[in-house]
Parts: structure tokens; C-alpha cells; sequence
């Protein structure tokens, strides 16, 4: 009986870890963002929280603790909840299915027509790249051109396709106090074979944690006009393909994941190549959805692609 109380009244630090850890992962969206934005920044690394169960399961059977095995089954279902989806495989392709394929190429990529190449590999029917220079531009153009005929470019970001596009225009995204030049938003309507569709590619400014926390104001500034352009965009059907900066369960890219679908299926981590701890290359769809994200091999980016399944409704 005395053998029986001691396991179940031991292991008090750790259950209140194991509470917090579900806490915090279940509702992280009441974390406060200031100072500092920390709540975004948490978000930015949502997933990894659930590794944390895996030190206290340990501790919790060298302490014998019964009570903090169980309260273990509290962040391992907030985890599940939230992320367990994604581990499940992709259904199967439908007959109003698209193909498509996110890279942020890297404006210091040595390795264009290999990139290139690369992402013409996978067949998508929609490539869309950011960090396009002046100099590696041209060799896109070359490479791509036999099996994507159709393209549009405005700034750095761009737009391959194998459908015809029409009305390309530049969206606008730039923060207030950015010079210009400074274009990295294009629109375009795609038209496939299931109805036009309206492909957004944008690329939003890049974030940086430092002594004072999370400095993503203009990343989120840029992600409101986007949002807005979302918004007002007529057509029913929307893609949107682009390095955002940011993972969807970032509160910054809000203006976009409350009007937007996201991945229902893959990880798909894509920064940096060399070790992926997240996954801010995103596609997201209106009237569409996006039933797989998986990652791509390694180009000569510091990022990897990305290729996403949708289904057009």
C-alpha cells in the first residue's frame, strides 16, 4: 500500500511540465505577443514542442511517477490534435487535381539551370519562385520554356505555367518605410483545363530574432496587404504560392490563413535546406484544396522546394 502512494504521489515537477507543455500547445494563441512577439515566435516552432514529451516520459518512469505518465497523455493529444493529420499519406489525385511547386531559388543561387531543372523533374503544372535576379533570370526563361510555355515575372517573384496566363499585374505588398524598387507580389489567372484560377506568388519580408525577441513587423504589414488583396480578388477559385516568411500556425500570416486553406497532409519543413526546422514556403488555396505538401530535394537555394497537390472545386 505505502509502495502504491509513493508512485503515484511522486513526479509533481514533472506533471506540472507535461500540463504546461499541453497548455501552451493547445492554446498558444493566448500567449501574449508582446513584448517581443512572442507568441509568433512560439508558433513559428509549434511543432517541435511535442519533442519535450520525450525527456519527461523518460524522467517519468526512472521516477516511477504514475501521475506524470498520465498527465503525459495530455500534450501527446493536444500534439495529435493539432499536427497528427499531417502524418497521414495524401489521398489519391482526382480528376480536377493541379500540381504545383513553391521555391524561393535564392538570389545567391550558383546552380540556376539545375534548379531549374530540378523542379521541372517533378511535372508540376505551376512553378512559382522568388529571389529571381537579373542575371539568373534569363536561364529560368531557357530552361523552363520547352514545358512551360507561359510565365509572368514582376520584380523578383515569377510565375511558370503549363496553362495560358492573363491578367498579370503586380500586387503591391511593400511596407510602409521599404524603397523602392521593391516588387514581390504578381497575380495572374491561370487557365487549366477545370476553369481559370487566380495564382498569387508573393514573397514577404524576412523576420529575425535577436536580443529584443522577434522583428517581424513588416513581415506581418506585408501579409495584411496581401490578405487584402486576397479579399477583394473576384475570381472564386485562388492559389496562393510563395516564401511568406512564416509557418501557418504563425499569428502574423493570419490575414492569410483565416481566408486561405492550408496543407491538410505533410510536414513538408523547407529552411533551411541544410537542416529544416520549419516549413515557411507555403501554398494555400479559396475554393480549392490543398491535399498533400511534401519537400523536394535540395537545389542550390538555401531553401527546399516545395510541391503541393490541389484540388480545384
Amino acid at each position: 500500500m505505502e509502495r502504491e502512494r509513493w508512485v503515484w504521489t511522486r513526479g509533481r515537477v514533472l506533471t506540472v511540465c507535461a500540463v504546461l507543455t499541453a497548455g501552451l500547445t493547445a492554446f498558444h494563441g493566448v500567449v501574449p505577443n508582446r513584448p517581443g512577439r512572442v507568441g509568433s515566435l512560439l508558433e513559428s516552432f509549434l511543432p517541435w514542442l511535442g519533442l519535450a514529451v520525450v525527456p519527461l516520459f523518460v524522467l517519468a518512469v526512472l521516477r516511477r511517477s504514475a501521475v506524470a505518465l498520465l498527465a503525459l497523455l495530455l500534450p501527446t493529444a493536444a500534439w495529435t490534435h493539432l499536427f497528427g493529420g499531417l502524418l497521414l499519406p495524401g489521398a489519391p489525385s482526382g480528376p480536377r487535381a493541379l500540381v504545383v511547386v513553391q521555391h524561393n531559388v535564392s538570389d545567391e543561387n550558383t546552380d540556376p539551370a539545375g534548379t531549374a531543372r530540378a523542379l521541372a523533374g517533378a511535372g508540376p503544372d505551376l512553378i512559382a519562385l522568388q529571389e529571381l535576379v537579373p542575371g539568373a533570370l534569363p536561364v529560368y526563361e531557357r530552361v523552363l520554356a520547352p514545358e512551360y510555355p507561359h510565365h509572368a515575372v514582376r520584380g523578383t517573384v515569377g510565375l511558370w505555367s503549363r496553362h495560358p496566363l492573363t491578367g498579370t499585374r503586380l500586387v503591391d505588398i511593400r511596407p510602409e518605410g521599404v524603397p523602392e524598387p521593391w516588387s514581390r507580389g504578381l497575380r495572374a489567372v491561370v487557365r487549366t483545363p477545370h476553369g481559370d484560377v487566380a495564382a498569387y506568388v508573393a514573397h514577404l519580408p524576412s523576420i529575425r530574432v535577436g536580443a529584443g525577441g522577434l522583428a517581424s513587423a513588416r513581415r506581418d504589414e506585408s501579409a495584411g496587404l496581401l490578405g487584402g488583396a486576397v479579399a477583394a480578388e473576384r475570381l472564386e477559385r485562388v492559389i496562393l504560392l510563395g516564401d511568406l516568411n512564416g509557418t501557418v500556425d504563425d499569428r502574423g500570416l493570419e490575414p492569410l490563413t483565416s481566408r486561405l486553406g492550408v496543407a491538410r497532409r505533410g510536414f513538408a519543413l523547407s529552411f533551411p535546406a541544410s537542416l529544416p526546422v520549419a516549413r515557411i514556403d507555403q501554398v494555400m488555396a479559396r475554393s480549392a484544396t490543398v491535399d498533400h505538401l511534401r519537400a523536394l530535394p535540395a537545389t542550390g537555394s538555401d531553401h527546399l522546394p516545395v510541391a503541393a497537390r490541389i484540388t480545384l472545386r
